[in-house]
């Protein structure tokens, strides 16, 4: 069945257009506690910084309430850390307000499931087909009630830092920390300083309108800088709010979540702790397969989101995966992606091993790599075209066993992504122009 309102992870958009509205949100709230609480039980609600947090998660606590559903606020609160309370408190469901990496004007509504995971795609149906129905309040007697949760951010904090190895510190570690003025501004300085780290932190003055504003996982000018002013040992930045997390080495490159993944994996392999392979996806650079296969230790692909990503970890029976994005999954440790757990299992390998995150990431080659976005004007089928089909052949034999091709829609833009990669930083670039060229003729006059 085709989705009206999820998407690949939850329901978004801008604030104020449909679906993004309170009476929409309102109703979603009653839909979901229809479903997933049957009238009954607690679901949480946490937030990261945007303005619009206060608005919907007034309209989620109404919506809620007329299902009969008790709601516990956590105030803002990094997304796996929503993940992480709805198990622990033994809540019916755990709801995310945030936008993610987006701007402020954006906001959107995510769900997890009592067992502190993504809803499967027949519960996103099925709180669908709810919204689709007439809003029945319950009896005044059995409305739900609303509470907050007062040491929501110390239980997260005290399970983020077990997540370290208890015989490890971040002594003598200099760190400076960009929390994209986002969900873990209060949190996380608070974890990597109790562990012992010396912290330089930015990003941390939220006004609501400032989230992701030149800072945090998509704009690293501003930590590059920081880290090389400062001296430090390194910088991690997460995304609005807190899922995904890229680093900064001392010498200001950048250490995406390709390679944070396979110094996560490689370490783990010296130090026989590793079970199993790395689930990446469409999208992850081909070096970290190879570096992978040179190791000996298993890969496989999912199509891109971190659900998918998910699945496939389930299949396989795997603990780690992840994207470029910084999205990484750590299934021995918690139940999603979770940047501050993700940089914490990064940290214990420079600790543990004695290496710098420049050495660690030294023993994967990352390929050079080409995204060129080509705007859908209309909606039509160009991937079948056999000029388009015929391209691609062409491109990948020239490739040969040391590149890849790669077209695909977007999931949440009017795009297509034309990615090419290989070992020639020229050959790739000429490539995915010429791919890209043959695309937008396939789409003819708009």
């Amino acid at each position: 069945m085709s989705r009206k309102y999820f998407g690949t992870d939850g329901v978004r958009g801008r604030v104020g257009e449909f679906p993004i509205t309170p009476e929409f949100i309102l109703k979603l709230g009653w839909a979901a506690g229809r479903v997933l609480g049957n009238g009954g039980g607690k679901v949480l609600i946490g937030k990261d910084t945007r303005i619009s947090g206060y608005l919907f998660e007034s309209a989620l606590e109404a919506g809620l309430s007329a299902a009969g559903m008790n709601v516990c606020l956590l105030g803002p609160m990094p997304t796996p850390g929503i993940a992480h309370l709805t198990r622990t408190l033994h809540a019916r469901a755990g709801i995310v307000i945030s936008a993610s990496h987006n701007a402020y004007p954006d906001n959107g509504i995510k769900f997890f499931s009592a067992e502190g995971s993504k809803l499967p795609d027949e519960v996103e149906l099925a709180i669908e087909a709810m919204i689709d129905q007439e809003l029945v309040t319950r009896a005044p007697d059995q409305l739900g009630r609303a509470a907050r949760v007062d040491d929501a951010a110390g239980r997260y904090i005290e399970f983020c830092k077990s997540t370290f190895p208890e015989q490890l510190d971040l002594n003598g570690l200099h760190i400076v920390l960009d929390c994209a003025n986002g969900a873990t501004y209060q949190i996380a300085p608070k974890v990597f300083t109790e562990l012992g780290a010396k912290l330089t932190v930015i990003g941390n003055n939220p006004d609501g309108l400032n989230i992701n504003d030149g800072c945090g996982s998509t704009h690293l000018d501003w930590l590059q800088k920081n880290v090389q002013l400062q001296g430090a040992d390194l910088g991690i930045a997460f995304d609005g709010d807190g899922d995904r997390v890229l680093m900064i080495d001392s010498q200001g490159a950048i250490i995406d979540g390709d390679e944070l993944l396979y110094v996560i994996t490689a370490h783990r392999q010296r130090m026989q702790r590793l079970e199993g392979g790395v689930v990446g996806t469409l999208m992850t650079n081909l070096g970290m397969e190879h570096a992978l296969q040179a190791a000996g230790i298993p890969f496989a692909r999912a199509r891109v989101g971190d659900r998918y990503v998910m699945e496939q970890l389930q299949a396989q029976g795997w603990q780690l995966g992840g994207e470029g994005s910084g999205h990484l999954i750590c299934l021995d440790k918690t139940t999603t992606g979770d940047g501050i757990v993700a940089a914490l299992q990064v940290l214990a390998a420079v600790v543990e091993s004695g290496r710098s995150l420049t050495d660690l990431v030294a023993g994967m080659h990352k390929y050079p790599q080409q995204l060129i976005n080509v705007r859908l004007a209309r909606k039509v089928d160009v991937l079948g075209t056999p000029e388009v089909q015929a391209a691609v052949a062409a491109a990948e034999s020239e490739l040969a066993a040391h590149g890849r091709v790669l077209l695909r829609a977007s999931g949440t833009e009017p795009l297509l992504r034309v990615m090419v990669e290989g070992q020639d930083a020229a050959q790739v670039t000429r490539v995915a122009r010429e791919l890209a060229g043959v695309v937008e003729q396939a789409l003819g006059p708009g």
